[in-house]
């Protein structure tokens, strides 16, 4: 009996540093943020309880509700990065010599500073010296100020998430291929199916939970947007690139509003947690697809 408890008594002592780590830097500041959002407080002065006046400032926002927008503009590049991500999962997946070194380069930016990626795809986009405008001008097209244009400025964001993250689902996309049976391709080669056959009827359906996961995942990273925002383009041009996270950071960082960026922070967390839900409940049939 005695053992059992010092048994027990070493488990809870290794588990202890995580959940004091859990409760100071993960809790707690959930739980100051829930406080805090029904105050008003600008770091410097006594905190002003005003109730739920932070929320009902946030639904007449009309600036919430632009860069609501902005946010859900930048999903249009999740199944454009997924149709990238899987023709690159397809590429890797053939047996041929040296295919490890493409899948190491494939993912390379995944594991790259997120800094370093920014500084190479501002030098991309720069109007005057720009790899992108300079090979336009050598098929006779005057490319824009990509990162100066409210037209081009969210297309041009897209572009680079799409690059940043192609590695990550590529690898996603590569382990579920290796976990196809050969024999159901097979079956269908006897049956006379031809490479686009076998795609759409084989791979791409035994791919679903693939799928489901990396459009939770994505939704959820699309949602959290702002490292990209502020090195590339700090917001602008005229809020065009301002994401939801990007206006909690500048209510409370920089106008010290930090009461009512508590109040969008857990809008935010009910925007991703329904849309969480949404995927969950009408994508189940393909997340139970199995062979």
């Amino acid at each position: 009996m005695k053992k059992t408890i010092k048994e027990n008594l070493t488990g809870y002592a290794f588990l202890l540093p995580n959940i004091l780590g859990f409760l100071v830097f993960v809790f707690l500041p959930v739980f100051a943020s829930l406080v805090l959002s029904f105050f008003e407080w600008d770091l410097f002065s006594t905190p002003v309880f005003v109730g739920v006046a932070n929320f009902v400032k946030l639904v007449k926002d009309t600036y919430f509700w632009k860069y609501l927008l902005n946010t859900l503009f930048f999903m249009l590049g999740i199944p454009v990065g997924m149709a990238v991500s899987l023709l690159f999962a397809i590429m890797m997946n053939q047996k041929i010599k040296g295919i490890v070194f493409f899948r190491t380069v494939y993912f390379m930016p995944v594991v790259s500073s997120f800094v370093a990626c920014a500084l190479l795809w501002r030098w991309i986009y720069n109007p005057d010296f720009g790899l992108l405008n300079g090979l336009l001008k050598m098929v006779g097209i005057n490319g824009p100020a990509w990162l100066s244009s409210t037209t081009w400025a969210k297309p041009a964001i897209i572009l680079m998430n799409i690059w940043k993250g192609a590695g990550y689902n590529m690898l996603l996309y590569l382990a579920a291929l290796q976990g196809i049976p050969d024999f159901l391709y097979e079956a269908a080669e006897v049956d006379g199916a031809d490479i686009w056959n076998k795609f759409w009827h084989i791979t791409f359906p035994l791919l679903s939970p693939t799928h489901f996961f990396i459009i939770i995942m994505s939704v959820i990273g699309v949602f959290q947007t702002f490292g990209e925002i502020f090195m590339m383009t700090g917001g602008g041009p005229g809020g065009s690139t301002t994401t939801i996270v990007y206006y909690i950071y500048n209510n409370a960082f920089q106008w010290f509003h930090m009461g009512y960026a508590s109040a969008i922070s857990w809008a935010l967390f009910a925007l991703i947690f329904g849309a969480t839900i949404l995927q969950w409940k009408y994508t189940a049939k393909f997340r139970e697809l199995t062979y």
